[in-house]
């Protein structure tokens, strides 16, 4: 089975060398990694134009920033392997839990898995309790649009059977990409499962992204991908 890692990138350049000796390491031979640069301006754009020492990896650039969804609308559309996982480049997922990933794919058993951050029994940083509070409200409250009974529906480890992720349209071009796929995905009525993994937050000092704003576009989506869709 071939695995296609899509990394999204924006201004990652103290982590992006990281993260792709990371993704290169982990223990599944078989796999191309696609990295979209979302128009960097730190460094990233420039790094990632460099030749890169890493087997079967193709870089993709976006001409503007336009969100991360975007970038992994790029990158899926892009893979060729038999099943997609989202990796991103900031070092708070461990590439070395693609096995524990995809092992559900790999007995037969789903179609897509999700990773959760709030099941697993590994290391987990302590950062911030209102993200905390917010990720569990928001898959509460996506799940009960969906009717499927996840614990963690915005997190980035995801895997999918890529017939089934190439065959969805994504229309969110930034972190409303979580909702809407969950969404889809549950409305696909496909095989769904969900498993532990570790977590490595970091905080805003150290480059993290997502802010309340997005928790509010995260809310309209899960109305709009479930009634609306």
């Amino acid at each position: 089975m071939k695995l296609s890692v899509v990394i999204p990138c924006f201004n990652e350049i103290r982590t992006i060398d990281a993260i792709l000796e990371a993704v290169a390491a982990a223990p599944f031979p078989d796999k191309e990694i696609i990295v979209v640069d979302d128009f960097s301006n730190d460094g990233s754009r420039e790094r990632l134009r460099k030749e890169m020492p890493y087997p079967n990896i193709r870089v993709f650039f976006h001409d503007r920033n336009q969100g991360k969804g975007a970038a992994l609308r790029t990158g899926i559309r892009q893979a060729t392997g038999d099943v997609v996982i989202i990796q991103d480049a900031d070092l708070e997922y461990d590439p070395q839990e693609y096995p524990r990933l995809l092992q559900p794919i790999l007995d037969g058993r789903a179609d897509v898995v999700f990773g959760s951050r709030f099941t697993g029994h590994g290391p987990h940083r302590v950062v911030y309790f209102w993200h905390m509070i917010g990720n569990r409200f928001l898959t509460l409250l996506s799940n009960m649009f969906t009717n499927i009974n996840l614990t963690d529906m915005e997190t980035c480890y995801k895997a999918f059977r890529r017939e089934i992720v190439q065959s969805i349209s994504i229309e969110e071009s930034r972190f409303g990409f979580e909702p809407e796929i969950t969404a889809k995905v549950a409305k696909t009525k496909c095989r769904i499962y969900e498993v532990g993994i570790s977590y490595y937050g970091r905080t805003y000092e150290e480059g993290k992204k997502i802010n309340w704003k997005d928790g509010l576009r995260a809310i309209w989506c899960i109305a709009k991908y479930n009634l609306f869709r």
